[in-house]
Parts: C-alpha cells; sequence; structure tokens
C-alpha cells in the first residue's frame, strides 16, 4: 500500500462510530454494530501492518499532509500525518490491542441496550487515538488528546443511570482537564521559541541545541553543562515547556497528584478498563515524553522530574493496591504503579525500556482486566475477592489465562514483564552508581523500584490465589437478585459451556432473574480466542528486545524501533557499570527474578496455604492495612483542601449573584416602577382627574416663573 494512503487510517474508525450510531436507530440493526466497530479496527491495524516496510526503510519521519488546517499570519497548522518507526509501534498497540479488546467486548456486551452506542464510542476513541499518534505536529496532538478525553467521558459514564459511573466520568474530565491547561501553556511556550509546533522543524532544532550543551549525565553535569554553554536567549522558555507538557502527561497517564481519576473509572464495563485504562489512553503520556525526548532531554529539570514522579507513583500505587478488595480496582492502581515504571523508564534515559513496557503492559494489563470481566460476569457483577474461592474448576480457562497474566505482571523470568521492568531498573540502578550527589537518589528510585517488584508480584497473586484457590465458594453480586450467601456450589441450573450471548438472551441484559446461577466459563469464541492472543503476547512478548533488530541496534526489534525515531537520545552518557561483577542488566535477571519468585512463594503462603495467618498479620498491623485499605485517604484530603474550598467558593459567589448583583439590578428596576405606581392613579381615564392636574401644573409653572422673577 502507498504510505500516501495511510493517511486515510484514522477516518475509518470515524466511519465506524457514524455507523455505529446509525445502528442506534432501530433494534434490529444494533446487533451489527459490534461487527461494524472490530472491522474498523482491524482494517486499519492491517493497513499498518501493509506499510511497515516502507516506514521501516525511512531515514527520518515523513509527514503526510491530509489538507492545510491553520494559517494565520506566520503561524501554521497542516492537518497532516507524522509517520516514523515510533508512530507504528503506537498503531500496531492501539489498533492490535484495540482489535482484540473490541472481539472480546461483542459477546461482553452482548444483549446490552446500548450495545450500538458502546461500540459507536470505542470507534470514536480509536479514531482520536490513532489520530493523536500519527499527528504531525503539537495542535494535531492536542486534538486526539482532547478527543481522546471525550470518549474516555463516554465509555467511563456508559452505565450513566449509575450515579457511581457518573461522578467517575466528571471526575476523570475535570482532572484531566487540569493537566491539559499545563499541556496547552506548553505547547504555546514551545511556539515562542521554535516559532513552529510541527515535528519536523521543533525537535531537530531541539537536537541542535542538545549538541551545544554537550550534556554527560543527567543533573549536575547537565546543569553545569548549561552554565557553561552560550545559548539563545529564548532557551529559558524551551526549558520550561517540556515540564508544563509534562502537566497533561502527568493527568492523562495518571500520574501523582492526578492519578486519582483512575481507579473510579473502573465504573465503566471491564473492556473498556482493558482498552482505555489499561493499554491504550493512559499511555497517551508516555508517548508523548518518548515522542518529545529532545526537548525534555534539553530541559536539566524535566528527565529528572519524569524519573522521580514515576518512581514515586511506582511504589505509592503499589502499597494500596496491596490492600484493596475490590478485583477491579487491584489492578486499577497496578495500572497507576506500572505506568511509573513507564515514566521512570523514559526518565532515566531508557525510553527503548519505557516502550518496551508500554507494549509489555498492553498485552498482560488487557489480559488481566478482560480475566476480571469474565470473573465479574460469572459472579453476577460480583468483584470483591472476599466473596469469591475456589472458582478454578468452575472457570479454568480464565484461571489459567489471567495466571499467565499474573507471571508478566510479577516479572516472573522469561515472561515479558521480566524484561522490560528489569531494564528499566536497570538503568535507573547503573545512574544511580555514576557519579556524585543526585545518583544517591537514583540509587534510591531503584531499590524503591525493587520493592516495588516484591510488591506487585505480591498483590497480583493475591488476587489470582484467592479467586481461584482455597475451598470452592462464592456469594453472587448485585445483578443476581435475591441471591442466598453463600452460595451452594452444588445449586446449577445452566449448562457451563453456554455462551454469554445465549446467557444474555436468556436471562436480560443485567441478570435480573429471580433465581440463581453458578459461575461459569466465557465461550471460546468471540471472548476466550482474543485472550488466548494477550495471554501469548503477555508470556512471550520478551522476544521482542531480542530479535528482529536490525541495523545493529541493541534490544531486538523494540530497540530498533525506538532507535530509529525521534524517541532516540542524544546525550553521550556512560552506561553499563559492572553491577555484583557483571553486565547490570543479566545481574538484574538474577535479582528481580528472585524476588518475583520469594513474593509468589509469600502470597501462596498467606492466601492458599494458610488463609488464617493474614487476618493475624492484618491485626498485628492494622494502623498501615486501615491507612492503605483508605488509600492514604488522598481522595479525603482533596476533598478538604480542594473540592469543599470550591463548593464554599461557588457558595459564597451564588449568594453575591443572588443578592448582590441581582439586587441591585431589581432595585434600580424598582424605581421607575415605584414611579409608575405612583402616576398610576392620576391616570384613570376621568375627566375632573386630568383637569386637576393640568390646573396643578399650570399653578406649580406659574409659581416657578413667579420665583424665578423675584
Amino acid at each position: 500500500m502507498d504510505l500516501d494512503l495511510i493517511k486515510f487510517l484514522p477516518w475509518i474508525p470515524l466511519l465506524g462510530a457514524v455507523l455505529c450510531m446509525i445502528c442506534c436507530i432501530k433494534p434490529q440493526w444494533r446487533k451489527a454494530a459490534g461487527a461494524i466497530c472490530v472491522a474498523s479496527i482491524a482494517i486499519p491495524f492491517l493497513m499498518a501492518i501493509s506499510v511497515y516496510g516502507q516506514v521501516r526503510g525511512l531515514d527520518v519521519g515523513e509527514t503526510v499532509t491530509f489538507f492545510r488546517w491553520i494559517h494565520v499570519g506566520d503561524f501554521t497548522a497542516d492537518f497532516a500525518y507524522y509517520m516514523d518507526t515510533l508512530t507504528m509501534v503506537m498503531l500496531f498497540v492501539v489498533t492490535g490491542i484495540g482489535s482484540l479488546v473490541a472481539l472480546y467486548a461483542t459477546g461482553y456486551m452482548a444483549g446490552d441496550r446500548g450495545y450500538a452506542r458502546f461500540f459507536a464510542a470505542v470507534a470514536l476513541f480509536i479514531f482520536a487515538m490513532t489520530s493523536m499518534v500519527m499527528g504531525s505536529n503539537l495542535i494535531m496532538l492536542y486534538l486526539g488528546w482532547e478527543m481522546v478525553g471525550l470518549a474516555s467521558y463516554l465509555l467511563i459514564g456508559y452505565y450513566y443511570h449509575k450515579p457511581a459511573a457518573v461522578e467517575a466520568a466528571k471526575k476523570a474530565f475535570i482532572v484531566n482537564r487540569i493537566g491539559d491547561l499545563g499541556f496547552a501553556m506548553g505547547i504555546l511556550t514551545v511556539y515562542m521559541t521554535f516559532g513552529s509546533v510541527h515535528y519536523a522543524d521543533i525537535l531537530p532544532a531541539a537536537q541542535a541545541l542538545i549538541g551545544q550543551v554537550d550534556v554527560s549525565s543527567l543533573t549536575e553535569g547537565a546543569l553545569a553543562a548549561y552554565e557553561s554553554a552560550s545559548l539563545p536567549e529564548n532557551t529559558t522558555w524551551v526549558m520550561a515547556a517540556p515540564l508544563l507538557l509534562l502537566l497533561g502527561a502527568l493527568g492523562k497517564s495518571a500520574q501523582i497528584p492526578f492519578y486519582v481519576w483512575l481507579p473510579d473509572a473502573m465504573e465503566g464495563p471491564s473492556p473498556v478498563s482493558a482498552l482505555i485504562h489499561a493499554a491504550t489512553m493512559v499511555t497517551s503520556g508516555v508517548y508523548m515524553v518518548a515522542r518529545l525526548m529532545p526537548l525534555f532531554e534539553f530541559s536539566p529539570y524535566a528527565l529528572p522530574t519524569v524519573a522521580t514522579i514515576g518512581g514515586l507513583t511506582a511504589i505509592f500505587a503499589a502499597t494500596i493496591a496491596l490492600c484493596q478488595y475490590d478485583i477491579k480496582k487491584i489492578f486499577a492502581y497496578s495500572t497507576v504503579s506500572q505506568l511509573g515504571y513507564m515514566f521512570l523508564g523514559v526518565g532515566v534515559l531508557a525510553p527503548t525500556a519505557g516502550m518496551w513496557h508500554l507494549i509489555s503492559h498492553a498485552f498482560f494489563k488487557g489480559l488481566l482486566f478482560l480475566t476480571a470481566g469474565s470473573v465479574m460476569h460469572a459472579m453476577a457483577g460480583q468483584l470483591d475477592i472476599r466473596k469469591m474461592s475456589g472458582l478454578r474448576h468452575k472457570m479454568p480457562v480464565t484461571c489459567w489465562l489471567m495466571f499467565a497474566a499474573c507471571l508478566a505482571l510479577a516479572g516472573f523470568p522469561l515472561t515479558t514483564g521480566f524484561f522490560s521492568k528489569d531494564m528499566i531498573i536497570a538503568y535507573t540502578l547503573d545512574w544511580g552508581r555514576a557519579e556524585e550527589g543526585a545518583s544517591a537518589w537514583y540509587f534510591t528510585l531503584g531499590i524503591l523500584a525493587l520493592v516495588t517488584a516484591f510488591i506487585t508480584a505480591s498483590y497480583g497473586f493475591r488476587a489470582w490465589f484467592r479467586v481461584f484457590w482455597g475451598p470452592e465458594k462464592w456469594e453472587m453480586g448485585d445483578d443476581d437478585h435475591g441471591a442466598p450467601e453463600p452460595q451452594s456450589p452444588d445449586h446449577s441450573h445452566a449448562d457451563a459451556d453456554h455462551g454469554h450471548e445465549a446467557h444474555h438472551d436468556e436471562h436480560g441484559a443485567d441478570h435480573a432473574h429471580g433465581h440463581h446461577h453458578e459461575p461459569h466459563e466465557m465461550p471460546w469464541w468471540p471472548m476466550n480466542i482474543p485472550l488466548v492472543i494477550l495471554a501469548i503476547g503477555s508470556l512471550f512478548g520478551g522476544l521482542l528486545g531480542y530479535v528482529g533488530a536490525f541495523g545493529g541496534h541493541s534490544y531486538g526489534w523494540i530497540g530498533s524501533m525506538v532507535y530509529d525515531s525521534t524517541a532516540r537520545t542524544h546525550t553521550s552518557i556512560p552506561h553499563g557499570r559492572p553491577l555484583l561483577g557483571m553486565d547490570p542488566h543479566i545481574a538484574m535477571f538474577f535479582i528481580s527474578g528472585a524476588i518475583a519468585i520469594v513474593a509468589i512463594a509469600l502470597a501462596w503462603y498467606l492466601h492458599v496455604k494458610n488463609r488464617d495467618a493474614v487476618a493475624k498479620l492484618a491485626d498485628a498491623t492494622r494502623p498501615i492495612v486501615t491507612l492503605l485499605n483508605n488509600k492514604y485517604y488522598v481522595d479525603e484530603i482533596y476533598d478538604v483542601l480542594i473540592r469543599r474550598p470550591l463548593r464554599l467558593m461557588g457558595w459564597v459567589f451564588y449568594i453575591l449573584d443572588q443578592f448582590l448583583i441581582n439586587g441591585i439590578v431589581y432595585g434600580l428596576a424598582w424605581v421607575p416602577r415605584l414611579l409608575g405606581l405612583g402616576l398610576r392613579p392620576s391616570q384613570n381615564g376621568r375627566l375632573q382627574g386630568y383637569g386637576l392636574g393640568m390646573a396643578a401644573g399650570v399653578a406649580i409653572i406659574t409659581a416657578l416663573v413667579l420665583w424665578a422673577m423675584v
């Protein structure tokens, strides 16, 4: 396929969204929406594959112009797409994972009253996401960025009849807008500095500035280089630009302090959680930092800030996940934590590691959310891991698919998460041993990342062991009306192999049947087949870093894809200091592999072998457990410091508006009205009254004339 035709790629999902909306008109058309959505995402995936070879052959990225969009004075912003290897990586993730999730959703959402509306929003989201990653300038990036936010709002609030879903959608929308304000200011700052917003202009210019300072370290060395270099006056602005852009990335990728919207966003359907809040949208911030790496590399403060926020977010969210009971909330906080790893990776000048973990995370976290969705549906909406146990015999396929995802999440040796996460930690520890001063902080971040890896393996397998191992028992969720507790394992009415769609057809979209059913496996088609593909990616995705390299690059296919894009770093920092007498990455294989195995073994002991020990441990550490269970009371703190003052301010303004502003307006309006009321008796239509008025008028005028003469 001609590369020029790639400009039509994002419009295919948009066409799919329009067709899905048309399917909303008649009930008999609605079932077609799922197939339309899957096709509108799968076709772009095939288009991306067809142009892959051409993009690989480009020396630099190529801009494919669609039309001239904005031209005001010297400012121009074309509606154009930028094609390089980083674009291809993101297209594969967005359309590839998106196709699998949409296919799964055709079964998951079957029978739902909003079936066509759901797929219209999914297709709209893919249009926004592909537009964002393909955009050739910051305005296109911002346009896609905001459209992604809109689609996310529609999907989080899909169950709009549920107050919690509505509140979650509003929370996500508002929090992201705060970050987007900084993002918009960053774009303005970049334009003020370079006079352009096109990647083809600003990134080479930033690379030239990097060459002038010859940065040879991440902190002290960088600052010293800036002090001794002769730079243009406007470089102060470009140093501030990445920090402003970073605000948008922190909001979209749910990092401290903007992460609070992501756990609540689990109110949306599980496929939404897998697609938007695990595999694609939340990685936008990581993509943006990687895409604009020369800008971030030039600022001596930007990348250390990225690394610090990423490292702290990783361990902060992981500790919260450790004490949650809602299985989707566990994976939501896990997502926040893993995004922290990605930020840490790009922040320590290892964009290959960050992007590699982005791909790995798309596989295993998408699989975790979808298998959690299968459990949720089998349990009539039940998500509390304390109310289910021993489901492996009822849901064997789901059990082992989630097991594969948990292995990758834990970084078990040779799984995809093992390689990408270890690369990030190895780079961080390597900078931590590079120089005096700031090295201590990087070393601390590396140690925190290792602790986070231990916690990650613990909470991942805690959830898996609790749901699928132990005594067989369960308590159905609220969708199973009238269910007694606990449910008898022997009570059954349903064929364990019956499909989800048939389940809906038989019982209605919300399980609103007056009798009970037991957990059952999801059908192979269309639900389990996509999960098997994701499981293969979760287990063997690590090969991306070891095979398929071209041009002699390190880290295989993913390394060459990042190196040949704008995410390539330009600083000359030595790397690879021996750790434990060997290459740091080899050493990390042994260290983190041992950490994962020990954490999994501990989780097995606490949640399978001796569950009573968990209660004793919780009693012994009650204050800590309470703090973590309440998520460090961050929502409550935000409520006191931000929400309530804003509400009070709004109430004060309302009072001022109602009683002061309106009072003045109404008071002024009352003056002519009172005059009218006073004169009205004289305008009663009686002749003698008018005569009396005329006489009085003549008398007054005469009196005034005489008074004037005197």
